[in-house]
């Protein structure tokens, strides 16, 4: 794992939008699911940084994948889905 992939994930145009898609199913009994987009943002860092994501978009980018944060082969949905709900247990809850 390098750093530089792992900042490179977190600016990740279509990976952000993803875990934003995930904050929203996780919010939607509440309003905060209109905030996802920004939620996604403030924790782009801490979502990139999860363990093996920076290796996956690292093997995805020496593959020559294209748009690879958009790609669930490289960081699947599940795994999205397990660091968004461990960013929000750790801040206990939504925002």
């Amino acid at each position: 794992m390098a750093y530089s992939d792992i900042a490179l994930l977190a600016e990740d145009f279509d990976f952000k939008q993803r875990v934003a898609a995930a904050y929203a199913t996780e919010t939607l009994d509440d309003s905060s699911h209109e905030i996802a987009p920004r939620w996604a943002q403030d924790h782009a860092w801490e979502t990139a940084a999860q363990p093996g994501f920076g290796d996956a978009y690292a093997s995805a980018l020496a593959g020559n994948v294209e748009r690879p944060g958009n790609d669930p082969s490289v960081i699947s949905d599940e795994q999205i889905l397990a660091a968004v709900q461990a960013i929000m247990g750790a801040e206990g809850g939504g925002e």
